[in-house]
């Protein structure tokens, strides 16, 4: 099989140039859990050339309901590694780099986001979301953000609208009093994927099956249609932004 086989219909919707465009691209995701892990899919799917995937991250019994890579047999693996040999197996010549690490203020250098084409923010952490925005705004390498997918039901809902646009999510209202209590300020606009639905949950939840939750303020109640909505959104903002489509 070569690519002309595995990605004609992408080349025949957006043409050879745009094609090329994808294959040439390279996109870093930040957070691949209910979010971020379909949004690798969905960029490996129609052609994207490299992708660099970061997660920290074990996969746990409670990802089962919502992300892509977790299933019975792969509880207990990291996430980055469990992803990269699915998106291998759907295209053998995307070039995948993991990085089993969780994006910080400390270590924000490292990543080297000039080199990307694209950043990817489906981060949990409120801290370390903020940062990521911050430095990718400020370096100019364009950058999409998923809000809060949980307590969400309604698909109808999800939208996409630029960060202080954002109206009606907890997590855009949370970041914008952080960057408040930070007396700093994205240096760019930046598209956000989000709902302005609020749903509550219906029992306590507690997370005792290992999976680490970086600072999370509460943990929350999550379906696989909404998550996996957001990150397929993000994909196609991303798809638009590198084809110019």
């Amino acid at each position: 099989m070569d690519d002309f086989d595995r990605f004609n219909r992408v080349r025949g919707l957006l043409g050879s140039e745009a094609m090329e465009s994808l294959q040439r691209a390279r996109v870093i995701i930040f957070g691949v859990g209910g979010v971020g892990s379909w949004t690798a899919e969905a960029l490996v799917r129609s052609g994207v050339g490299r992708l660099t995937i970061v997660d920290a991250d074990c996969v746990a019994a409670s990802n089962i309901n919502r992300q892509l890579m977790a299933t019975t047999s792969t509880v207990g693996q990291e996430k980055v590694e469990v992803l990269r040999q699915r998106l291998l197996d759907i295209n053998p010549d995307c070039r995948i780099e993991t990085i089993a690490e969780r994006f910080t203020a400390e270590n924000a250098g490292e990543f080297n986001l000039p080199a990307y084409d694209y950043v990817v923010d489906a981060i949990d952490s409120l801290t370390d979301k903020a940062n990521l925005i911050l430095l990718a705004t400020r370096l100019k390498v364009p950058l999409v953000s998923s809000m809060g997918a949980a307590l969400k039901m309604d698909p109808t809902r999800i939208k996409v609208a630029e960060f202080w646009s954002v109206k009606g999510c907890r997590l855009a209202a949370a970041l914008r009093n952080k960057f408040k209590r930070m007396d700093r300020r994205p240096s760019r606009k930046f598209k956000c994927v989000y709902s302005d639905e609020i749903m509550e949950n219906h029992a306590p939840l507690t997370d005792d099956s290992g999976a680490m939750t970086f600072g999370k303020v509460a943990i929350n109640g999550a379906l696989c249609h909404i998550t996996a909505i957001f990150g397929m959104t993000l994909a196609g903002l991303v798809i638009a932004g590198l084809t110019k489509k």
